[in-house]
C-alpha cells in the first residue's frame, strides 16, 4: 500500500524552507561539497557574475576579487557560473524492495523520494536543470519536468504512486548513468538494502570519471531485532514478497547483533569504496535522518566547522500492524 499523501510531512516543508531560505552563493558551496567544481557548459560565458557579497568566515580565499575588494574598502568574495552544474540527475530504485520498511516506520522509498526532494530544493534554487529518472526490471522511466520545487514534490509523488510489483534492476539504472553525455552534471541515485554489489560498483567507477556521483542508501528494519521499529512495541516484520511473517523465535538478540554488525561493515566499505571513486554516500534509517545529514553537509560547507550538527525534532511515525523486511 502506498503511505498517505505526502504533502503534510514535516521534512518536506523544512526541504522547502531550506531551499527557499538559503542564497545562492551559499547553496553553491553546499552542491559544490557534492558535486566538486568544474566549468559549466552553458552558454552564455562560463564567467558570468552570479553575486558580490561582504567576506564571511569559512569563505574559500580563492573566491575572494581583490579588485572589487579595493574599490569597496572591504573584502568581498564573488560567486560566478563557472561553479555551477547544469543538469542533475536524479535517479530512483523503483523495484519492490523499496517497499521496505525502515525503523521509522516509513517506507524505503518515501525516504529515498525526500533524499531527492532534498537535491531538488537546492538544485532548483540554483536554476539547474532536473532529470528524474525511475527504474525497475520492467523498465527504464524518465519523468518529464519543468517548474520549480512544488512541481518536483507533486511529480515524484505521482510517480511513486505505483503498484511496486517489479524487482529491482539496478544495473539497468547505472548503464542509464553510464551513457549520459553531459559531462559533470551531477547524477545521485536512490536505493536501499544490499543492492550495491561487485558489478554495480564497477559501473559507478565508470560514472565517477566523467559525473560527481552521491549514492543515497536507505536502511531498512533489522528483522530479527525485537523491536524492529523504534517506540512501536509488538510490531512483526513480513516478507515483502510472501507476506509471511519472520518467525517468532528468530528475533533473537544475537541474530540481531550479527545483522547489524555485518550491515555496519557493508556501509564502511561501501563508503570507501566509492570514496576512492569519488563518489560519496548518504546513508540513513529515515527521512529525519537523512535531512539531519545534508543539513550536516551544508553547515560544513558554509562554516568549515568539522563536527558541526543540526538539532532536528524526530516526528511520529504512523502505527502498522506488520512491516515488510
Amino acid at each position: 500500500m502506498i503511505d498517505a499523501r505526502r504533502h503534510e510531512d514535516p521534512v518536506r516543508r523544512r526541504i522547502e524552507a531550506l531551499g527557499t531560505s538559503m542564497s545562492l552563493p551559499t547553496v553553491a558551496r553546499a552542491l559544490g561539497v557534492l558535486e566538486g567544481e568544474h566549468r559549466s557548459p552553458r552558454r552564455g560565458g562560463t564567467d558570468d557574475l552570479l553575486d558580490v557579497r561582504a567576506y564571511e568566515i569559512g569563505d574559500e580565499a580563492r573566491r575572494i576579487d581583490w579588485k572589487i575588494s579595493a574599490r569597496s574598502g572591504r573584502t568581498m568574495v564573488v560567486q560566478r557560473e563557472r561553479r555551477s552544474s547544469s543538469r542533475v540527475h536524479l535517479l530512483m530504485d523503483a523495484g519492490r524492495e523499496m517497499t521496505a520498511t525502515c525503523p521509522s516506520g516509513e517506507h524505503a522509498y518515501a525516504v529515498a523520494a525526500n533524499a531527492l526532494c532534498m537535491f531538488a530544493a537546492l538544485t532548483l534554487r540554483r536554476s539547474d536543470d532536473v532529470s528524474l529518472v525511475l527504474g525497475d526490471m520492467s523498465r527504464i522511466t524518465r519523468v518529464p519536468f519543468h517548474g520549480g520545487f512544488a512541481q518536483f514534490e507533486r511529480q515524484i509523488d505521482e510517480a511513486t504512486d505505483r503498484s511496486w510489483s517489479r524487482p529491482r534492476n539496478l544495473g539497468a539504472l547505472l548503464d542509464y548513468a553510464v551513457r549520459l553525455r553531459d559531462r559533470h552534471a551531477l547524477v545521485v541515485l536512490a536505493t536501499c538494502g544490499d543492492a550495491v554489489g561487485d558489478d554495480e560498483l564497477r559501473r559507478v567507477r565508470r560514472i565517477a570519471q566523467t559525473h560527481p556521483f552521491v549514492l543515497i542508501d536507505v536502511a531498512t528494519v533489522n528483522p530479527f531485532a525485537a523491536d524492529p521499529v523504534a517506540g512501536r512495541r509488538g510490531v512483526r516484520v513480513v516478507d515483502g514478497v510472501s507476506g509471511r511473517r519472520i518467525p517468532a523465535f528468530l528475533t533473537r538478540r544475537t541474530l540481531a547483533d550479527e545483522v547489524a554488525t555485518h550491515r555496519a561493515y557493508r556501509v564502511s566499505a561501501l563508503r570507501q569504496e566509492l570514496s576512492r571513486a569519488g563518489a560519496r554516500l548518504i546513508h540513513a534509517d529515515s527521512s529525519e535522518a537523512m535531512f539531519h545529514d545534508f543539513v550536516r553537509l551544508i553547515s560544513l560547507s558554509r562554516l568549515g566547522a568539522p563536527g558541526a550538527r543540526s538539532h532536528l525534532r524526530a516526528g511520529a511515525a504512523r502505527p502498522r500492524k506488520g512491516v515488510p523486511a
